[in-house]
């Protein structure tokens, strides 16, 4: 290790070492009986704006009457609001000058002091030791005055041996937090910069004779596990025992030389499915350590990753640790309850990016069952901007930071039966460091293999792992396809590295209203064995809880607080929202990957089991019959338990079928008895089947007697004035006008990558600024005719935007047929249009009129949003929302709220109907959607927050012949072709009554 320099009186802020003084080496996270002292709770604290400040606030007299109190654990820069200074958000970007290792001398430095009593007995302890779980970035520390050391490495554990600094009674702990230091150079993950002391920090009293550390890895084979020990003490401990209760183990070693692996005997696997625990201890005469062992095996075979013998599929997402109001604070409580959530949503496996978790994150995914791969604290993307020059991973004055970084990650989390993999870090370039770590791992724990995404060639890494693949590639990945080129990959390196299991660490970016596709995924998956799953980027936005200048609350993110660079709202990318509420994406996934797939036959349903490891004996499985929505039979089904891999074929109970309705048949699979995450009868897996009986749509009328027409006309429930709808059920309304704009989704605004022999979008160039240029945001309407005919009314109409030669014909005709009112849309767009629309639809304007439109009662597609390529989640059936329910609160403002394939809708007020519309499919069987919301798509487009769309009681109902696909192009593949929606004539047509 390099001796300290000092920057501005601050060791190391320049500095890549990775710590100097009393730090000790690393070791578990482990749970032992030996005495501690919590130091959480109020500091006292004091910010300064630069690193250049005296060090006299670490004496032992100092008076700090005059400082603030702050919490510890917190981030500074989310206390006093706005006090201590503000978060910054980039994905890449430094937020100082690339000058590695320096960083300004405008760094803010957070001064932290407490008091605590040494607790009686302490004293005759061996050592005392002072544990910080998580600062950043770098920090110096110290005790009665006198400097023990200091650390980097903002997600790791450090600490420091103080047994020389403290005394009895009284004693004062002083910490230092710089927020830039060289550490920050390898530490630009996606995400916010918050500095401060931010985990837990405790006293540990190390008894003579304990036990630094025990690792007790695991085997399991053919029904019987084994336990390879490794205890690290001195000879005073020894005698240590070791004890495993429930398997009748008691093994007591009498010196370090007879520690040696032992027979488990007969046990049951752990597995993210079935995540069976055993309790055990090792104790000296003075210390006893508690550890839940699992027994399991981790291996590639080929290009198979295995657990247990048997192929795993990754069902994942990328997990930050973030709270709105927290930050990174970990609050066991809300953590528990966001794995209970993944778990009921069929995520099986968690990718701690870009750095160690909480410790007791792990204890919980062990627990719950989660298969984890975990990463440490690294990332250098911001070396990007200057083509990777000076990037710490290929120098070698950066190796010991490297290797310590990864020694820290592995050595505290060894014993975790959930971890199947070690992750070196993320998008940090390549080179001789990562190298080197990834052989100091390989050294260290040869049964678990060694993940980096950045190493595409495979020149040390076992698995082969990719972002943001397309379909196409990922397909000709799981292929031999050895004539396929690789990303940056030789011929050679791509036949190398299509030996190894493939996983997508990074794919589906879900920033909004998206991602689509996912189905297309996971069909790969299981007809690709190489192929073994992925991890969504990401599962939580990020938001920041802030307010409005007027006190209304918001999530914040990237800009929001003043920073000199940022990402924007690019930290808004879960499939959870900030405030915890899933989004449709969610439910979306948890259809793709739901672990029972239904296939129906003539009478019969086939049932797959597609999970690693466990049977179906924890389901029960049920069906019901819906006609037009309306429940008529159901029942339970009779299924054996299907072993893990294997599929039955049960015969269905007659299905009645209406004549005059649809019908459609339901299955599902829910859980038979409560588990630790979920109640009885949840939903684990469900399908549809449509068995109605083909009835054809009205036929559309002819008609040969139309003359021009001027004035008022009134058909039916419609008044119209000049040829336009002024009232429609006894309420003003206007329409319908072409609407072929959406405000954009994040992935309409991204610019990452056209789909392979697609014209569905353009290398470089968002959706959003064609649509933006071609004005189909501002679309304006001139008038062609009026035309009347007995008991009907038609309007042709040019659609057309300022300074564009392109147009859309539409005409609108109105007829009373079989006593009711019917509209007939046909648009027909003119040559010339070189992109993908987001929409073609027609809108209604729904003013207050002391009454408004607050609902929708609906039978179609739901029960949530849905888009072309996003259909997984929804179902066929009868369902009710308040207008606010209809529209996701995305961090920003976005298409939102489309229910696909409507048959019938009703609109209500106060509870009551107030217009029925009832669609009739177009010539091709295709169905419209419908949204309903307060504000136009403008208005929704030129909003950056939530706060910012103006308070409204009108009603803008939206009915559309199609929409555009999602894709994940903020970050990933546009729209695949199929669902990408190019300018063509479409047909909308409805029939109209009152409610």
């Amino acid at each position: 290790m390099s001796s300290p320099r000092t920057t501005h009186g601050s060791p190391h802020v320049a500095d890549p070492a990775p710590g100097y003084g009393a730090l000790r080496p690393a070791r578990s996270w482990l749970h032992s009986d030996a005495p501690s002292l919590s130091l959480n709770g109020p500091w006292r604290f004091r910010l300064s704006p630069t690193a250049a400040v005296a060090e006299d606030f670490a004496a032992d007299a100092f008076d700090d009457g005059g400082w603030d109190t702050l919490p510890v654990p917190s981030h500074w820069v989310l206390q006093g609001d706005g006090a201590y200074g503000r978060p910054i958000y980039t994905n890449v970007q430094y937020p100082f000058p690339i000058d590695p290792p320096h960083v300004p001398d405008e760094n803010p430095t957070g001064d932290h002091r407490r008091h605590f009593a040494l607790p009686d007995g302490w004293t005759d302890a061996e050592r005392i030791v002072l544990r910080f779980d998580g600062v950043e970035s770098l920090y110096r520390v110290w005790v009665n005055g006198r400097e023990v050391g200091g650390a980097t490495g903002s997600r790791l554990a450090h600490e420091f041996d103080v047994t020389e600094a403290v005394r009895p009674g009284d004693n004062v702990v002083a910490v230092r937090v710089h927020q830039w230091s060289a550490a920050s150079y390898v530490e630009d993950q996606d995400q916010w910069w918050l500095p401060g002391v931010f985990r837990d920090v405790t006293l540990h009293a190390r008894p003579a004779g304990g036990i630094e550390d025990v690792w007790l890895r695991t085997g399991y084979q053919d029904g019987h596990g084994r336990i390879d020990p490794e205890v690290t003490a001195g000879p005073a401990a020894f005698p240590v025992t070791l004890r495993v209760p429930e398997l009748g183990i008691e093994q007591v070693w009498s010196s370090p030389a007879d520690v040696a692996p032992l027979a488990a005997g007969a046990v049951l696997p752990w597995t993210a499915e079935e995540p069976r625990l055993y309790e055990a201890t090792v104790a000296s005469a003075t210390e006893t350590v508690t550890l839940r062992i699992g027994f399991r095996t981790v291996e590639i075979r080929g290009d198979r990753f295995l657990v247990n013998g048997r192929r795993v599929v990754f069902h994942g997402m990328n997990r930050h640790e973030t709270h709105p109001e927290r930050g990174r604070v970990f609050d066991e409580e809300h953590a528990r309850a966001d794995l209970e959530r993944m778990k009921r949503f069929n995520v099986n496996a968690i990718r701690t990016s870009h750095y160690p978790p909480h410790p007791r994150l792990l204890d919980l995914a062990d627990e719950l069952g989660f298969w984890v791969v975990l990463e440490c604290d690294l990332e250098t993307h911001g070396f990007d901007a200057v083509g990777w020059t000076g990037n710490p991973s290929d120098d070698p004055a950066w190796r010991d930071a490297y290797l310590d970084r990864i020694r820290r990650t592995v050595e505290r989390d060894k014993n975790h039966p959930s971890i199947v993999m070690w992750s070196l870090g993320n998008e940090a370039g390549t080179g001789t460091n990562l190298a080197a770590m990834s052989a100091w791992v390989h050294a260290r724990d040869g049964g678990r293999p060694v993940h980096y995404e950045g190493d595409h060639t495979g020149a040390y890494t076992d698995v082969y792992s990719r972002m943001y693949s397309s379909v196409p590639e990922t397909e000709q990945i799981g292929t031999d396809g050895s004539r396929a080129p690789l990303l940056n990959c030789t011929p050679a390196q791509g036949a190398h590295q299509r030996t190894k299991p493939f996983v997508l660490c990074e794919y589906a970016h879900a920033m909004g209203n998206g991602p689509g596709a996912l189905d297309q995924y996971e069909a790969l998956v299981h007809a690709h064995p190489r192929l073994h799953g992925g991890f969504v980027w990401e599962w939580r936005d990020h938001g920041i809880a802030t307010a409005a200048s007027d006190g209304t609350p918001y999530f914040g993110y990237g800009g929001d607080f003043g920073e000199v660079v940022h990402d924007g709202n690019f930290v808004m990318d879960g499939m959870l929202l900030s405030d915890d509420v899933p989004t449709p994406s969610l439910y979306e996934f948890k259809a793709v990957v739901q672990p029972v797939r239904f296939s129906f036959g003539a009478g019969t349903v086939e049932i797959a089991n597609l999970r690693h490891s466990a049977d179906t004996s924890d389901l029960r499985f049920r069906w019901r019959v819906e006609h037009d929505g309306v429940q008529v039979a159901g029942g339970g089904l009779e299924v054996p338990a299907v072993p893990a891999g294997e599929s039955v074929t049960v015969p269905l109970p007659a299905v009645p079928v209406a004549g005059d309705a649809e019908t459609w048949l339901t299955v599902e699979a829910v859980l038979a008895a409560a588990t630790a995450w979920a109640e009885a009868g949840h939903e684990v897996a469900t399908a549809q089947q449509d068995r109605s009986v083909p009835r054809p749509a009205p036929t559309a009328r002819t008609r040969g007697d139309w003359r021009p027409a001027e004035g008022t006309l009134t058909l039916g429930i419609a008044e119209f004035a000049a040829g336009s709808l002024v009232r429609l059920a006894g309420r003003p309304v206007t329409g319908p006008a072409l609407e072929l704009f959406r405000a954009p989704t994040d992935n309409d605004e991204g610019t990452s990558g056209a789909v392979e022999e697609s014209d569905a979008s353009v290398a470089g160039i968002s959706n959003a600024a064609l649509w933006r240029r071609d004005g189909l945001d501002r679309l304006t309407t001139r008038r062609i005719s009026v035309e009347c005919a007995d008991g009907a009314l038609r309007t042709v109409d040019r659609v057309s935007a300022a300074n564009s030669g392109l147009w859309v014909t539409v005409e609108s005709t109105w007829s009373l047929e079989d006593g009711e009112l019917e509209l007939r849309v046909e648009t027909a767009p003119s040559r010339g249009w070189s992109t993908v629309w987001p929409r073609i639809g027609v809108r209604f304007e729904l003013p207050d009129a002391g009454a408004p439109v607050d609902g929708a009662e609906w039978f179609g597609a739901g029960p949530l949003e849905s888009y072309p390529d996003s259909m997984a989640a929804a179902r066929v059936g009868r369902f009710a929302a308040g207008v606010g329910e209809l529209s996701v609160d995305y961090a920003r403002p976005q298409e939102t709220g489309h229910r696909s394939q409507v048959r019938e809708l009703t609109l209500t007020s106060a509870g009551t109907g107030v217009l029925r519309v009832t669609a009739c499919p177009d010539g091709r069987g295709r169905r419209p959607g419908f949204s309903l919301g307060r504000h136009t798509p403008q208005q929704i487009a030129g909003a950056a927050h939530p706060f910012e769309l103006p308070v409204s009681a009108a009603g803008h109902l939206i009915i559309d012949a199609a929409q555009h696909g999602l894709g994940s192009r903020a970050c990933g593949p546009d729209v695949w072709p199929p669902f990408a929606l190019r300018p063509e004539a479409r047909t909308i047509r409805l029939r109209l009554r009152a409610g």
